[in-house]
C-alpha cells in the first residue's frame, strides 16, 4: 500500500481562526495521544472530499506531535468498477451484487492487506467501503482499533450491497457517520460516533485571494467577468446532478440571459464512472457557450476552485444524495450565497433562508437562483452568517479534535472476530 507523501502545514498558523476553547483541548488530546501510532487508509490520494481532508489534516496533525501516517490502497479498473457501483448501491441505486463482484471485492483486499502484515499501529481509521474488507485478514493479526468512517449517505442502501459490507464493518472498534440519519436503527455498531467533515480554511483552495487574481483565473477560461456567473463544484456523478444544473441555468437565463454557468470537476483515479457521466454533461450543455465545463484535466487545480467559488454570484450544490458536501462550506467560507440540495450533510450547513437555500426540485432552485441575483441586500446578510458557521462549525481544526476526542474514548480490549 502506498505511504501518501503530503505538504507540511504549520498548527501556528491556525491560531487566529480558531477559538481558544479549541485550541485548549487540541493541546489536551494531542497530549494524551502523543505515543500512539496513527494510520488513515483510503482508496486514492486525490480527487474527492476524503482525500482533500486527509491532505490537511494528516500533516497538520504531525507538526501538532502526533504520528499519523496516509495510505492508500492499491487496485485494477475491476475493483474500482465494483466499488463505484458498490457506492452508488450503498447511496440507494437499484443492483445486483454477483458473487464475482464480491469476489473482486475481497481479493483486492487481501492482496492489500498481505501488502500490510507488518503494520504496527495503535489505531487504524479506514474511510468508505473500498477498504473496509481489510479487517477481514488484518484483524486478528494486529492489537490496534480499527474505525470505519462512512462518508456517504447510507439513509437507504441497497440491501443487498449493505448487508455483504455490515459483515465487515460489523467488526471494527468503532463506525463514525456523518449524521444520525445515515444508520439504519437495526444496525449493531460498536462504539457509533458522528462526525461532520470540514474545510482546512489555510489550504490553496480556501486562502482569500486578490480580487484581480480572481478575475484573471475565470476570464482564462472564457467566463465574462462583467455578467453574473452560477457555478457548481462537483465530480462528474449522478447523484452530484450536473443535468439538473444545466436545467436549472436554462430556467434563469429566460428572465436573467446576462447569466452563465460553470460546472467545475476533478476526474478522480477511483471513480471510472465519472469519464461517462461527463461525457453526458457536454451532450446536455451542447453549444450553449455560456456553459463552462471544465475539470483538472484542462487546468483547474485547486486554485481555480478558490477562484470560481470567490466570483460567483451563486454557488449549487443540487445534490440528489449526499453524505456531507463540502463545497457547501467552502463557498460559505469564501462569502458566496450557496444553493443545496435538501438532502444528507448538505441540510447540516445551509441554515434555510439564513446562510442560503435548500431545494427539492429544478424549479424551486431556479426561483431561489433568482431571488438572490435580484437581492444583492439579501445575499450580503446570507454570506455574514454562512462564514460565522463554518468558522464555528466545520473547519479541519473542529474536526481532528472530534477525531482525537474518539481515539481517546477506548477503553478494555479491541472487539474480536
Amino acid at each position: 500500500m502506498e505511504l501518501v507523501q503530503t505538504a507540511a502545514k504549520k498548527y501556528s498558523d491556525y491560531q487566529e481562526i480558531i477559538d481558544t476553547g479549541t485550541t485548549a483541548q487540541l493541546d489536551y488530546y494531542v497530549n494524551r495521544l502523543r505515543d500512539k501510532k496513527i494510520a488513515m487508509v483510503n482508496a486514492t490520494s486525490y480527487g474527492g472530499g476524503v482525500a482533500e481532508i486527509l491532505h490537511s489534516m494528516v500533516p497538520l496533525a504531525r507538526d501538532m506531535g502526533l504520528d499519523m501516517e496516509w495510505r492508500v490502497i492499491q487496485g485494477a479498473d475491476e475493483f474500482y468498477n465494483v466499488t463505484k457501483d458498490m457506492h452508488n448501491c450503498l447511496q440507494g441505486q437499484e443492483g445486483s451484487l454477483s458473487e464475482e463482484a464480491q469476489n473482486i471485492y475481497l481479493k483486492y483486499n487481501e492482496l492489500n492487506a498481505a501488502a500490510a502484515k507488518d503494520w504496527h499501529y495503535d489505531y487504524i481509521i479506514i474511510h468508505d467501503p473500498q477498504p473496509a474488507g481489510l479487517i477481514e485478514f488484518l484483524k486478528t493479526k494486529s492489537d490496534a482499533r480499527w474505525i470505519w468512517r462512512c462518508h456517504i449517505d447510507t439513509s437507504t442502501p441497497n440491501q443487498e450491497y449493505w448487508s455483504f459490507l455490515y459483515q465487515y464493518i460489523s467488526q471494527y472498534d468503532a463506525c463514525i457517520f456523518t449524521m444520525e440519519d445515515f444508520v439504519n436503527e437495526k444496525e449493531k455498531f460498536h462504539n457509533l460516533t458522528f462526525i461532520t467533515p470540514s474545510i482546512d480554511p489555510l489550504s490553496t483552495k480556501n486562502t482569500p485571494l486578490d480580487e484581480e487574481e480572481v478575475r484573471r483565473i475565470i476570464a482564462r477560461f472564457g467566463v465574462d467577468i462583467h455578467r453574473p456567473l452560477i457555478s457548481q463544484i462537483s465530480r462528474f456523478d449522478p447523484w452530484k446532478d450536473p443535468l439538473g444544473v444545466i436545467d436549472v441555468y436554462k430556467m434563469v437565463k429566460k428572465d436573467f440571459p446576462s447569466v452563465q454557468l460553470a460546472l467545475v470537476g476533478s476526474m478522480a483515479s477511483d471513480d471510472p464512472e465519472g469519464w461517462d457521466y461527463l461525457y453526458r454533461t457536454l451532450r446536455r450543455a451542447g453549444e450553449d457557450y455560456d456553459i463552462k465545463i471544465i475539470t483538472n484535466f484542462n487546468g483547474v487545480s485547486n486554485l481555480e476552485v478558490n477562484a470560481f467559488q470567490t466570483a460567483s454570484d451563486v454557488l449549487l450544490q443540487k445534490s440528489l444524495r449526499e453524505g456531507f458536501g463540502l463545497t457547501v462550506s467552502e463557498g460559505l467560507w469564501k462569502g458566496t450565497p450557496v444553493i443545496g440540495g435538501n438532502v444528507g450533510g448538505i441540510k447540516y450547513q445551509i441554515e434555510e433562508g439564513v446562510t442560503g437555500y435548500l431545494v427539492d426540485t429544478v424549479e424551486d432552485c431556479a426561483e431561489k437562483v433568482l431571488r438572490i441575483l435580484r437581492n444583492p441586500t439579501l445575499a450580503q446578510e446570507m454570506i455574514v452568517a454562512g462564514k460565522e458557521r463554518v468558522r464555528e462549525h466545520f473547519l479541519i481544526t473542529t474536526h481532528l479534535l472530534n477525531y482525537l476526542k474518539l481515539l481517546d474514548s477506548f477503553d478494555g480490549p479491541p472487539v474480536s472476530n
